[in-house]
């Protein structure tokens, strides 16, 4: 027992030194460096570390830093043990000057600080003539959520073998890459580049003085047979944000140019009661982007029906402008004979160019609704005080004027007229013994053995268009059913049968314009229809059952 206890102690005592931290150092692969050029900056601690980092935070003050590798190592030598922890990541900075690299602690321990100088690079550097970055911004100001086109150009004059470059940034502000990167070549100064180009969208999203700070390029290139490494930094871009004017009322549409265009089709300016119209929106807008584009409302008109169809929205880049598209649809339904005004549409946006608010408009319209020559008109109704109007007119009672005159009958007239009497007490007899045994139906309990048989036709292909969806089919047959088994138009019939179906019908028109996606259960309407024939069929039987 004492044995063990002194074995574990002399252990203990051996591994003692190798449990605390007696240094921390931190060190740079190169100093001075270049603008935009990365160097490794290295934190090693001698001694055991468990679960310990230092803290790094603050080189994101002055400094671009990249992610923090983490190794380790023991090491047992003549019975001494050794252990040593090491923390790396990859540092870089935009500007030039002097910085220090701060000290670092882990478990109490810490490191010297170090005095970094970061060289600006010359205009006639090799390396800058070899690989270079160039940044523009089409606008010198903007306004807030106002979109402009900040392009990247990367020239690189000799053989690239591994490259790497870091997006642009912005404080209070989106940027967003637009497009696909392109590549052509170039010649300046009698040299030929590789010229690779990026697109961004830059947004700010609050007033003020900002700075887009440039990409950054590092990688490697070909110099004879071994590899070089090169960096580049594109310059900063200073921009001015202007705030919201105070005056401005409506969704936000800052712009250098806004145009709204429609397009209707039937162009005609008198249209069919029922007959669908589209009616197209195009909205065209520079320097905005597809999801500002606001939706155009549609203001309602008593007499139509107005149902929405999908909005397409689509963004462009073209000479350095942003270019956003929206185009949407509408059907409209004319209800009733008149004449109507749609109202004008009215969309207001700020001028970015001349700063001022304006208005993209489409004029008012009139339309001309006229009943369809094809369907009969109801009957008209005379108002019920027509009637009794009539019916208080006084009346003149003319007494006929019976004029009697004499005159002898020979034997053959009373013969004739004997004969003629008992004729008529003969039919009479007759009329009265007899059971009736047909009962003559009226054309509205459907005595018609033809139109029958061609409405059941029809009923079946109405069946078959419902089961497969097909819209057009569908009404196309409905009104042909309805002629044949009603003796009336669609409309007429329509007026007759409940709300609920009524508005089927007018969604199964309304589908029929265009690509419409609203959604039509034909098989349910289908089933509507044939509930009420078979109504139609009880109540003709109820009527038959009352005559006798």
């Amino acid at each position: 027992m004492v044995m063990r206890f002194a074995i574990y102690f002399i252990l203990f005592a051996v591994a003692l030194p190798a449990l605390a931290i007696d240094r921390l150092t931190a060190s740079v692969d190169k100093n001075p460096v270049l603008v935009g050029e990365y160097f490794t900056l290295t934190i090693e601690a001698n001694g055991k570390v468990s679960g310990q980092m230092p803290d790094t935070s603050a080189m994101a003050r002055s400094f671009i830093t990249g992610p923090v590798s983490t190794s380790s190592r023991t090491q047992i030598v003549n019975g001494s043990m050794s252990s040593a922890t090491s923390w790396q990541m990859q540092v870089m900075s935009r500007s030039a000057g002097e910085f220090t690299i701060p000290a670092f602690e882990v478990s109490g321990v810490k490191s010297q600080p170090i005095t970094l100088r970061v060289v600006a690079r010359e205009a006639d550097d090799n390396q800058q003539k070899d690989v270079f970055v160039t940044t523009e911004l089409n606008l010198e100001s903007l306004y807030v959520q106002q979109a402009a086109l900040y392009t990247v150009k990367l020239f690189i004059g000799k053989d690239l073998l591994d490259a790497q470059m870091t997006p642009p940034t912005m404080n209070d502000g989106s940027i967003t890459p637009m497009g696909q990167q392109e590549e052509n070549y170039e010649v300046l100064d009698g040299r030929r580049y590789r010229v690779i180009t990026r697109n961004y969208l830059v947004q700010p999203q609050k007033s003020g003085n900002f700075k887009i700070e440039g990409p950054i390029f590092n990688g490697q290139v070909r110099e004879g047979y071994r590899r070089m490494a090169v960096s580049a930094v594109g310059d900063s871009i200073d921009v001015e944000v202007k705030s919201i004017p105070d005056n401005y009322r409506g969704a936000w549409l800052p712009s250098e140019l806004v145009n709204l265009a429609e397009e209707w089709q039937p162009e005609d300016a008198q249209v069919l009661v029922g007959a669908p119209i589209t009616r197209t929106f195009t909205l065209t807008a520079l320097g905005i982007t597809k999801e500002q584009m606001p939706d155009i409302e549609v203001p309602s008109v008593d007499g139509f029906r107005i149902y929405p169809d999908e909005t397409d929205r689509n963004q462009m880049a073209r000479d350095g402008r942003v270019i956003s598209q929206m185009v949407a649809s509408y059907a409209l339904l004319p209800q009733k004979p008149g004449t109507y005004t749609l109202p004008e549409v009215k969309l207001p946006w700020f001028n970015t160019v001349i700063n001022r608010i304006q208005y993209a408009t489409l004029p008012a319209r009139t339309i001309e609704v006229i009943a369809d020559p094809n369907q009969p008109q109801q009957p008209v109704t005379l108002p019920q005080a027509d009637i009794q109007a009539q019916s208080i007119i006084p009346q003149t009672n003319v007494e006929p004027t019976i004029i009697y005159k004499d005159a002898e009958k020979s034997w053959v007239d009373w013969l004739i007229m004997g004969l003629g009497y008992l004729l008529w007490l003969i039919t009479l007899a007759v009329l009265l013994l007899r059971k009736p045994a047909v009962l003559v139906q009226s054309p509205q309990l459907g005595n018609q053995p033809n139109i029958n048989t061609d409405a059941q036709t029809k009923l079946k292909q109405l069946e078959k268009a419902a089961k497969s969806n097909d819209t057009n089919q569908f009404y196309s047959l409905l009104r042909d059913y309805v002629e044949l088994a009603h003796q009336q138009t669609l409309k007429s019939w329509l007026s007759q049968q409940s709300p609920e179906i009524g508005e089927e019908i007018a969604k199964l028109q309304a589908s029929l314009y265009s690509a419409n996606k609203q959604q039509v259960d034909l098989v349910t309407l289908y089933n509507q229809i044939c509930k009420i024939k078979k109504r139609s069929k009880s109540d003709a039987k109820n009527r038959l059952e009352s005559l006798y």
